[in-house]
């Protein structure tokens, strides 16, 4: 199937290396993986004209979804917005060898991330002597956040993780479209060949994330067949569940009882005026907020805690911060780290995503 749809494809694949090559002086190299797979690869390099945010300075390793091709995938927001970037396919797809089984495709990243550390010469997040802050950003949409997931929690020097349209785990979107009494199967064929555990591998990353989820995407909602647009789509959203997952292991004490209340509620916003009437309705004080966590960060690095606490983005999760605050307190500050780690983008889970969406996380 890969073979018939990269053929039905290739005239459109062409026009868009040549586009990358001709417009924005893209540079194509073939990675060899440790399995042996030749991946496809694009780079576009704007370090010496960076902008006047510097923004070329910072490369954005991109990383497709289901069916995506780096000739015409996710790479054309950090790359409209003035980012040098890396864009590489699948195994099997465009000019890649192999097949684009979970392993595979991780063999793909860390060879694609090499390339970006070692030949392209784009420094880890501790080394920033000439460089801004977070100079190699790893950008995943949909499920090319398994990829990116994985490159994070293996590479955890890198700057920062973008993820897009993306979700928790296969399980949950698998059993959507299955029968119900074909549960057990398709646990444990999911589990046993394409356990795309997203959440696990985001919560071993100690970097700056920002999620991005989508108010009209039912692709990776398990709730839109049951609820009328947008409130079940957004309900059902499994990007709720990332947010969670990560704030829980990042800000235990926050995330129990009124925050992980708080927080699911404030989720079911179905747009970007009832989610900010709701931040409103709370009172949340950002400078307030700011303050304990620096307040908090400050006394840490005062204790002069044990190395294996700190790494190359400073003090290790999980924090402890949030313990012995009040209710309301805990829910504000529960809301304000949500809506620093996540934000809404109003677009169905195949719409190209808009230049001025994409970000870089939030960093303390």
């Amino acid at each position: 199937s890969m073979f018939l749809m990269t053929r039905a494809l290739l005239p459109l694949l062409q026009q868009g290396q040549e586009r990358l090559v001709e417009r924005y002086r893209g540079r194509r190299a073939k990675l060899v993986a440790c399995d042996g797979n030749e991946i496809d690869t694009m780079f576009m390099d704007r370090r010496q004209h960076p902008g006047s945010h510097g923004r070329g300075l910072r490369l954005v390793i991109c990383c497709e979804g289901n069916a995506g091709f780096y000739e015409m995938g996710c790479l054309s927001a950090p790359l409209e917005a003035g980012y040098s970037v890396l864009g590489w396919n699948h195994p099997g797809f465009g000019g890649s060898t192999g097949a684009p089984f979970p392993q595979h495709d991780a063999n793909a990243m860390d060879v694609v991330v090499k390339y970006a550390l070692h030949r392209l010469h784009f420094p880890p997040a501790h080394v920033v002597v000439y460089f801004p802050p977070a100079p190699v950003v790893v950008f995943g949409w949909s499920i090319g956040g398994f990829t990116a997931t994985w490159a994070t929690m293996t590479y955890p020097e890198l700057g920062a993780l973008v993820l897009d349209a993306t979700f928790d785990d296969l399980v949950p979107l698998a059993l959507k479209v299955m029968p119900h009494s074909w549960k057990g199967l398709v646990v444990r064929t999911v589990r046993e060949h394409f356990n795309l555990n997203v959440a696990e591998q985001l919560c071993r990353y100690p970097g700056p994330v920002l999620l991005l989820r989508r108010t009209q995407d039912d692709v990776v909602s398990t709730a839109g067949h049951l609820r009328p647009l947008p409130s079940g789509v957004v309900e059902g959203n499994r990007g709720n569940e990332l947010l969670l997952r990560l704030l829980q292991h990042r800000y235990p004490a926050v995330m129990a009882c009124e925050g992980l209340a708080i927080v699911t509620r404030w989720l079911r916003a179905g747009s970007l005026a009832q989610e900010a009437a709701f931040y409103a309705r709370y009172r949340v004080d950002d400078e307030w907020c700011l303050s304990l966590l620096r307040s908090y960060l400050t006394h840490c690095e005062d204790q002069q805690e044990d190395e294996e606490t700190w790494g190359s983005h400073g003090l290790a999760f999980p924090w402890l911060v949030g313990q012995g605050l009040s209710p309301r307190r805990r829910r504000q500050l529960a809301l304000f780290l949500a809506r620093k780690h996540l934000k809404n983008v109003e677009a169905t889970h195949c719409s190209p995503l808009e230049p001025e969406d994409f970000q870089l996380p939030w960093r303390l």
